[in-house]
């Protein structure tokens, strides 16, 4: 018997493929073929997550162009062997970050998330590793993600409550609240926390 994630993962792949051959192909024929094929993706997602087929569509058969994955930056922030988090609107912990925006490199974006999540001006010192969210943290999030931890001193600046985050903390690693699983699990803190202590530190990739 096959495994139902599997019929997922063979939905997103065909859909991938139906998204580059409406960028790359020609001739009308294939055009409407490759339509087709991305609107049974869109039903075969849209059963297998139960989700309304217009969700489906929405989420996972909009993008155009090659698909690749998005991109997302992570501050860990240190100070006193503790590590900075931010508490959302849900009731829940992250390290500060974010989507990267078209126009910043991930240093750029780190500063910037870290700036608005926690009000802290940080220095980012090294990439602490680069994982994939569906290896690491939740399976089939609408997109591909690759999620970037750079471990950062913080240099000034201070919180302030905003539209994302209500409370900002330095955290032991024996004292770790609930976090955002999307975000970041404890697994992914601790090895943070393994990047702050270490006198060398080889990224971690996956």
């Amino acid at each position: 018997m096959i495994e139902k994630d599997k019929w997922l993962d063979w939905a997103l792949r065909l859909q991938a493929l139906a998204q580059e051959g409406l960028y790359y192909g020609s001739g009308p024929f294939d055009m409407e073929r490759y339509k087709e094929i991305r609107e049974i993706t869109a039903q075969m997602i849209g059963a297998d997550l139960d989700i309304p087929e217009e969700k489906a569509r929405e989420l996972y058969c909009s993008d155009v162009g090659y698909v690749t994955p998005k991109l997302d930056t992570r501050a860990a922030i240190f100070k006193n062997g503790k590590i900075l988090l931010v508490k959302e609107n849900n009731g829940l912990w992250s390290i500060p970050g974010g989507w990267v925006d078209a126009d910043m490199s991930i240093m750029e974006n780190v500063v910037k998330e870290a700036k608005e999540e926690s009000g802290l001006n940080v220095k980012p010192e090294r990439l602490i590793a680069l994982q994939d969210l569906d290896k690491n943290n939740v399976k089939y999030h609408p997109f591909k993600v690759i999620k970037a931890f750079v471990l950062c001193k913080p240099v000034g600046g201070e919180f302030e409550e905003n539209i994302e985050t209500v409370d900002s903390r330095y955290f032991g690693k024996d004292e770790l609240p609930e976090l955002t699983q999307d975000k970041n699990t404890q697994e992914q803190v601790l090895m943070c926390f393994a990047a702050y202590e270490a006198e060398h530190w080889e990224t971690v990739f996956d």
